[in-house]
């Protein structure tokens, strides 16, 4: 798979993952797993992105004498789901069009 596709479409993975509820990194790895693959090394700068545009916020829970830091999705998260599941409709309206096919 592309990498930037990939990078894309792993982001809107973990939003859809947080539009469920909040939840912690280890939680993520193995909520998102269960479809595409995701490591530490993967994840945790996606997190960090999205929360410097603004998609996802953070805050902390001690748990078993140790604070574990959570995430929680932004309304503008939820709107980079709808934007890009709109563009992805797009994509797909022009790839078929032009390949005289429909999806629906």
């Amino acid at each position: 798979m592309n990498i930037q596709l990939k990078k894309g479409l792993l982001e809107v993975c973990i939003l859809a993952v947080l539009k469920k509820g909040d939840s912690y990194g280890y939680q993520i790895i193995k909520d998102i797993s269960e479809c595409i693959e995701i490591s530490e090394s993967t994840l945790y700068p996606i997190l960090k992105r999205l929360e410097a545009n603004g998609y996802v916020e953070t805050y902390s829970v001690e748990h078993n004498s140790r604070l574990r830091k959570y995430y929680q999705i932004t309304l503008s998260g939820k709107k980079h789901i709808e934007d890009f599941l709109y563009d992805w409709k797009k994509i797909m309206d022009i790839y078929f069009f032009i390949g005289g096919k429909s999806y629906e």
